[in-house]
């Protein structure tokens, strides 16, 4: 659109730090951040209600570094990670299962002791029969 001094010039309000910090973090496209040591890490702006994952070039490790809504940092979140190898990616094997059931001849032979133990208990009775006949 070409330029008219009638029309008037779309004035843009200035940004302020904040404003400009929020735009800077959106047109990082590579999503990786690097940060030399945990001072630094610490030292990073993020913008409020944010959380940003830098990764240390120092060390084998990374910080997830956020702050809340009015701005106020949060605990600085530092992980280590280490290298996987190929035995490591292996599906595990299948686990043996468990002992927590009974065989059928084990059960067999348990309720058979039971049946003995519940007989030696009873106290034999005889059965008498009444005759009302008479």
């Amino acid at each position: 659109m070409p330029y008219s001094p009638y029309q008037p010039y779309p004035y843009q309000q200035p940004l302020d730090n904040l404003s400009q910090l929020r735009m800077w973090q959106q047109q990082q496209t590579t999503g990786i951040n690097w940060v030399q040591g945990i001072d630094a890490a610490k030292a990073y702006i993020v913008a409020a209600g944010n959380s940003v994952l830098l990764l240390d070039s120092e060390s084998q490790c990374f910080y997830i570094k956020s702050t809340d809504a009015s701005g106020m940092p949060q605990p600085l979140r530092i992980f280590d990670y280490t290298e996987r190898t190929d035995s490591q990616n292996q599906p595990a094997p299948e686990k043996q299962p468990t002992r927590d059931y009974v065989e059928r001849a084990e059960f067999a032979e348990l309720s058979e002791r039971v049946r003995k133990l519940e007989n030696r208990r009873k106290p034999k009775m005889e059965v008498v029969e009444v005759n009302d006949d008479a």
